[in-house]
């Protein structure tokens, strides 16, 4: 992960410079679970997407400045988070894909195709909505100077980009998100554990009137006499506070958004949910791509399982992909598959249910209270207060 966190000037951007070179760190903060959060299903080791083997992750952090808002100046709260299917080999490789829009007021780029091939050719790419251009373009160039040509033998790509907004915290049409940082993100992507919350894309995001940002889960699951991953990866920028309900429990109801604080985040029942979020899924089970769009579509279950309901301001936009099948890209010939039969494919849907409510949960459980443009400050999910909520209603595991 690359983090920059000085003020926006000369030396500070020629320090910048200096700073390409990815920090990668494990998981420290707690998690849901460690709260005492109760969940279905069982989860893979790093309870993260890159439990599903090959799958790896890499976050570009942009942080400067403070005060009051000037336009290419700061504050600066943003960045670029990288997902990649099959690490390094995601473009030699591309995988079998489906996505899922439950309310379009937003962007993925590189889904015409994706629908039409059926295949994810390259990583998934998250960033603000601001920022979708020059993270696409960067993609491109990364491509063609880190990896020889397609199995077809030339560079041609439609990247994958999906972004929510970020301008309640960040300077979003200050345009800081850059080349280099998208460039940071797919370097630095490694597998094991995901750094959560105000990281990456995810940096000067909000969920439910609280701070938001990156959160990631997994689920092991059993589909006929076969073991597969489920794992899941959100960028949550969206809900409002009386919606959000964790385990059961109306957490958004019990820890109630101050007159002020709701006057700042925009949070007027009368113009419903105006956030976004971003769901990518995993998994290692043989699906095909029409297998794979019901799996994006099941994300929504997940988000409506921590009170989300998709209002008309709200880019829900998710996208699932498959790890099986590495040898069905190909430029001539025909190509073995393997599928799994839709009788058994259910516990595969419950996963990405329950994967995607944990990863939201984790996502606002990592994240820090952050104050950024014009000194708007969005707070932390209050460990103490989700942990009574918990134990009010009888929910919380001691």
């Amino acid at each position: 992960m690359m983090r920059l966190s000085a003020p926006v000037t000369a030396a500070s951007m020629l320090a910048a410079t200096l700073l390409l070179a990815p920090v990668v760190s494990g998981q420290r903060a707690p998690r849901a679970r460690d709260l005492g959060v109760p969940f279905e299903g069982a989860p893979g080791r790093e309870n993260a997407i890159t439990d599903v083997a090959g799958v790896t992750v890499g976050h570009a952090t942009i942080i400067s400045g403070e005060g009051a808002l000037k336009v290419g100046q700061g504050p600066v709260r943003t960045g670029v988070t990288a997902v990649l299917p099959r690490g390094r080999d995601s473009m030699a490789k591309p995988s079998f894909a489906g996505w899922f829009s439950q309310n379009g007021n937003g962007e993925m780029t590189g889904t015409t195709w994706l629908e039409e091939s059926g295949f994810l050719e390259g990583p998934v790419m998250i960033t603000n909505t601001h920022s979708v251009g020059v993270v696409r373009d960067a993609v491109i160039q990364w491509r063609i100077k880190s990896g020889p040509p397609d199995a077809s033998g030339y560079w041609w790509s439609l990247p994958v980009v999906a972004e929510t907004y970020d301008g309640v915290l960040n300077d979003i049409n200050g345009f800081h998100v850059k080349e280099r940082h998208a460039f940071a993100a797919l370097d630095g992507a490694r597998s094991g554990p995901v750094p959560e919350g105000n990281v990456g894309g995810g940096t000067g995001m909000v969920a439910y009137g609280f701070k938001g940002g990156i959160g990631t889960s997994s689920r092991v699951v059993g589909a006929g006499s076969a073991r597969y991953t489920v794992g899941v990866l959100v960028q949550a920028n969206f809900g409002r506070r009386p919606q959000l309900t964790i385990a059961g429990v109306p957490v958004g109801k019990e820890i109630p958004l101050a007159p002020q604080q709701a006057q700042h985040l925009g949070d007027n029942p009368a113009r419903g949910d105006l956030g976004s979020i971003i769901i990518v899924v995993a998994t290692d089970a043989p699906l095909l791509p029409h297998q794979l769009k019901r799996l994006a579509r099941r994300a929504t279950l997940g988000m409506a399982r921590t009170g989300g309901l998709s209002g008309n301001g709200s880019g829900d936009i998710f996208l699932a992909f498959s790890t099986a099948n590495p040898d069905a890209f190909r430029a001539e010939g025909l190509a073995a598959l393997q599928m799994v039969s839709n009788e058994e494919i259910s516990p595969i849907f419950d996963a990405t249910a329950w994967a995607t409510e944990e990863a939201i949960v984790n996502a606002m459980v990592a994240a820090e209270t952050m104050t950024g443009a014009d000194g708007r400050r969005v707070e932390r999910l209050p460990h103490d207060g989700l942990r009574a909520a918990l134990r009010k209603y009888n929910r919380l595991v001691q």
